[in-house]
């Protein structure tokens, strides 16, 4: 089957494809090779989440360092 990138690089699954994975909203995006890999992705799934971060070698801690440097206020050191 083809899938249909647009000028928006909105990417256009049949619907075969989607309502045999179970209608998922989300997919995680990788690159094998020359192969584009998109594998269905429920964005609530915590152990999902902890997947990805050993994947990109962070730990909870450093998501939460990031958090606390997002909510500071400009000038001011994290809490």
């Amino acid at each position: 089957m083809i899938a249909k990138l647009t000028a928006k690089n909105h990417l256009t699954l049949p619907k075969q494809i989607v309502e045999a994975l179970g209608d998922p909203s989300h997919f995680e995006v990788e690159i094998e090779g020359n192969r584009l890999v998109l594998t269905p992705f429920c964005p609530g799934s915590a152990d999902a989440v902890r997947r990805k971060l050993q994947t990109l070698d962070l730990l909870e801690s450093d998501v939460m360092d990031a958090v606390a440097w997002a909510r500071s206020k400009p000038g001011q050191p994290p809490t």
